[in-house]
């Protein structure tokens, strides 16, 4: 063999050799964050995929939170399911009832051999995406828990102190009186209206949202938003729409766009909506607690989350699932945690993430930012610690139809709120019978 036909070989030889010792295993991620919150996930896999050369996280927005479900049971039945998938909280029943479907993020960890203390987790996160025997799920990836946004400039304009946003339901309608007569064709609006308008609500003044500990204590839960409290909140609610106070804007998150554009003056919604209100809105913002009833005793509690969490699908090989641990572990750490926690308007997912922004003075520099924090750090009862329910993604589709039609002033809050409630318990039941005895 010539001399530059060996060197040729040589060359071939030990390029395969060192692609084959770098050859990346590819872990799916599918996700539902659009927008700045699509960034924020390319830049969590793309500073993973560069610190090290094993993994390569590929990150893949699958659409809203419902539509990457559905896909994933098509694609998981089909066998060809990514690794992870991110769940919001509301679909974390049918998660655990999917025992086939998923790999508990704790064996995931265990089983690869990566340093796993599901104590170091946010108590509130941690509880609620942990199994009955103690067993931690999913990964607490983006929880958020309900605030009130509030236009600082728009409050100005209205001769309201901008340093001194409305606590209480009825402070609210007086700031939306005062927002209309300056000329605010929107002073008050909310997103996801059962999230904040009853289940926060419950959890905030203590009350129940269903039995059995709201879904905790069995699949025989029953839905109970239909109290005197909850039925004078709507009936409150459904005034102020009457008097042009309140204006409903639409089902998910679609208030959002009308916050940040500047077109409502106020809105209940996700804390996470932090990081676009920061990088788009034209007004000076405010932050502050969900409003409540002042002579509910025990009002308020606390907040409960929303958001997601990461799932860990079941089928695949063993490398890939110490790929997902190590990212996992990557997300866990306290610097990466707390800029995350930082850029978004998402809880904090460890307590390390959050004793490092507190330290870092993040909270003084801006305003606001703790309450999500403060809201869900404080003591849980068995009717604030969360909200775990079968067939909840429809059991939401039927309030926000019974919801809509009390805005529309077609039917009477406590009809809207028994309709919802008869026509959810419908689901649990049909949850409870095809589920029995597999959770």
């Amino acid at each position: 063999m010539t001399k530059p036909i060996q060197r040729l070989v040589t060359a071939t030889v030990l390029a395969a050799s060192a692609f084959g010792a770098h050859a990346q295993t590819e872990i799916v991620w599918w996700h539902s964050m659009g927008g700045a919150l699509g960034e924020w996930v390319n830049d969590l896999a793309n500073e993973f995929n560069a610190s090290q050369k094993d993994y390569k996280v590929v990150p893949v927005f699958k659409g809203s939170y419902d539509e990457s479900m559905t896909a994933a049971i098509a694609a998981f039945r089909a066998g060809n399911a990514p690794h992870i998938l991110q769940v919001f909280e509301v679909g974390t029943a049918t998660m655990m009832a999917s025992r086939n479907a998923i790999v508990p993020v704790a064996e995931v960890m265990k089983k690869a051999g990566v340093t796993f203390d599901p104590n170091a987790y946010v108590d509130a996160v941690k509880g609620y995406y942990t199994a009955p025997n103690g067993q931690m799920l999913s990964f607490p990836f983006n929880s958020s828990t309900t605030v009130l946004h509030y236009n600082k400039d728009a409050f100005k304009a209205a001769g309201l102190d901008p340093n001194k946003p409305p606590k209480s339901w009825p402070e609210v309608a007086l700031a939306a009186a005062k927002l209309k007569t300056a000329g605010h064709k929107c002073p008050f609006t909310t997103s996801w209206q059962s999230w904040t308008q009853l289940e926060s609500f419950s959890a905030w003044h203590n009350v129940e949202f269903a039995s059995k500990n709201n879904g905790f204590g069995g699949l025989d839960a029953r839905l109970t938003f239909n109290s005197p409290l909850h039925v004078r909140h709507i009936e409150n609610l459904a005034n102020m729409a009457k008097q042009g106070l309140f204006v409903y804007k639409g089902r998910g998150n679609a208030a959002d766009a009308t916050y940040v554009s500047g077109e409502c003056a106020m809105m209940t919604g996700s804390s996470a909506l932090y990081g676009n209100v920061k990088r788009n809105a034209k007004f000076d913002f405010g932050i502050s607690t969900l409003p409540y009833y002042p002579d509910v005793p025990g009002a308020p509690q606390n907040t409960i989350i929303g958001g997601a969490s990461l799932w860990v699908m079941a089928g695949k090989k063993d490398a890939d699932y110490k790929g997902v641990a190590q990212f996992f572990a990557h997300l866990s750490k306290p610097d990466v945690a707390a800029r995350s926690h930082q850029r978004t308007g998402y809880l904090p997912v460890t307590k390390a993430a959050y004793e490092l922004t507190e330290k870092s003075g993040f909270y003084k520099q801006n305003p606001g930012t703790d309450v999500s924090v403060e809201q869900m750090i404080r003591k849980t009862t068995d009717k604030s610690r969360g909200i775990r329910l079968g067939n909840f993604v429809q059991i939401r589709t039927i309030i926000d139809e019974e919801m809509e039609q009390v805005w529309a002033g077609k039917k009477s809050a406590k009809q809207g709120l028994d309709d919802a409630v008869r026509r959810g318990n419908e689901q649990l039941e049909r949850f409870q019978r095809a589920n029995q005895g597999r959770m």
